[in-house]
């Protein structure tokens, strides 16, 4: 049987979205902090030789450079003040949640509800200023000693400094308001928008390449064969669930004893969503994001890291696939889904699953359950992230066709229109309480005439 909300959600129009007002107004507010992070990108960081810097990044758009400007929406290459993108905030989220689940007094704050949460998002904002100021002034020094300046010195050290920290501080109240205020996930939309600009031009370059001969049309061909093949793939496993059927008690309220009811508790194949594979990206660009501006300069130690960790290296690919399977599982189990949470919400609502006692049996068989799905969700993250990359590495083709941009546009696009959706069906339910309350006035009204007659 088809409940009336999954009814009533099979039925909803877009047509509806023009009278959701709260609705119209989220949406306007996301586009107009998303132009203006857009517009941000353009703005360029003071002292900046911008046909020296063009040139150094048409040398290193094929190496991790290109993969630093995908994710910066390409702010890195105009060295824009959005240069270091919302890569720092993503780091910090990284730590600040692989010390949550270690150091016991953030353990603990994590379960004081809000306050706790509020707490932890500020350690969070620290940390993004400290990993930032680092980021900024090595940038501005391997700026400054690749010859891309044009007056070096300490006024530079310290102007593009400050522009940089206050880009991505002002880039992380962008993402936060969105996320507060406007649709969707700010941060996610965010990396999002940065990666949909830049197709078009990457589109370009690559059919540009093609009529050059430098790329067969076989592979083009492949090329797209492989993206639509992939977007599809993701659609798919994002909206695989594994339902664990719930059962409810019969209960008995005065005199009249209700029978119970039976409901389905949906764990996704893919709990973490597109964070593990921004995390891996996050982690693998934090020790390269310097190196990539020193040119010859690069030191004995940082060079060795470019050439074993570089796109298409087989570490660099084996490092991904690693923390794409750890984030995976760590974000589900401390984040997404908590078994021990929902085992404990299920006592509370006097549900359990059949066969398995409430309480902790419960937990550890949500544990056994989410851990196998997980594994196979995983292993999708895992392939689609790889395998595009592979394939992108020996055929040199752009960035943006590779597995973990698709990934990040496909399962944000869903997410987004997955809120949109839940929004449409609340106002919906809002039209239905109005209208029902108006009958029942107009009903009292018609009774209380019926008497005055009689």
């Amino acid at each position: 049987m088809v409940s009336a909300a999954e009814q009533m959600a099979a039925n909803t129009s877009w047509a509806a979205l023009g009278k959701a007002t709260d609705l119209r107004n989220r949406i306007l507010f996301t586009i107009g902090l998303l132009i203006v992070y857009r517009l941000g990108t353009y703005i360029p960081v003071p002292g900046i030789d911008a046909n020296a810097l063009r040139e150094f990044m048409d040398s290193a758009a094929s190496g991790i450079g290109g993969i630093l400007t995908m994710f910066t929406g390409g702010a890195l290459g105009r060295m824009g003040i959005f240069a270091l993108g919302i890569m720092p905030y993503i780091s910090a989220s990284i730590i600040i949640q692989l010390l949550t689940s270690m150091v016991p007094a953030l353990e603990q704050l994590k379960k004081e509800g809000d306050a706790g949460r509020k707490k932890i998002n500020q350690y969070t904002r620290y940390g993004t200023v400290v990993l930032a100021t680092l980021q900024s002034y090595g940038l501005a020094v391997s700026l400054q000693s690749g010859d891309l300046v044009t007056n070096p010195g300490l006024y530079f050290l310290v102007s593009c400094m400050v522009t940089l920290i206050g880009g991505t501080m002002f880039l992380m109240w962008l993402g936060e308001q969105i996320t507060a205020r406007g649709i969707g996930n700010g941060i996610s939309l965010i990396i999002f928008v940065g990666i949909i600009a830049e197709v078009p031009a990457a589109l370009a370059q690559f059919f540009a390449s093609g009529r050059s001969g430098a790329i067969s049309p076989a592979v083009i061909v492949g090329v797209l064969v492989m993206v639509v093949g992939t977007i599809a793939f993701v659609v798919f496993m994002e909206r695989a669930l594994r339902k664990i059927h719930i059962q409810y008690p019969r209960r008995q309220v005065g005199m009249k004893v209700y029978d119970g009811g039976s409901s389905h508790l949906p764990v996704k194949v893919n709990p973490a969503g597109v964070i593990p594979a921004i995390f891996a990206s996050s982690l693998l660009l934090l020790p390269t994001t310097i190196s990539t501006f020193s040119g010859s300069q690069t030191g004995p130690i940082m060079s060795t890291i470019l050439a074993y960790f570089g796109p298409g290296q087989p570490l660099y690919l084996l490092f991904f696939v690693a923390m794409i399977v750890f984030f995976a599982f760590f974000y589900t189990f401390n984040v997404s889904f908590k078994p021990d949470e929902v085992a404990e919400n299920l006592k509370n609502q006097n549900g359990f699953i059949p066969g398995i006692r409430p309480g902790k049996k419960t937990a550890e068989y949500l544990e056994y359950v989410v851990t196998r799905v997980l594994v196979l969700g995983a292993g999708y993250l895992a392939a689609v992230c790889l395998l595009p990359e592979v394939i992108r590495g020996q055929l040199a083709i752009p960035f943006y066709f590779g597995g973990t941009s698709v990934l990040i546009v496909v399962s944000v696009t869903m997410d987004t229109i997955q809120q949109v959706q839940s929004h449409l069906l609340a106002h919906q339910y809002e039209g239905l309480i109005e209208k029902s309350q108006l009958r029942g006035k107009g009903s009292k009204k018609r009774s209380r005439k019926g008497a005055a007659r009689r």
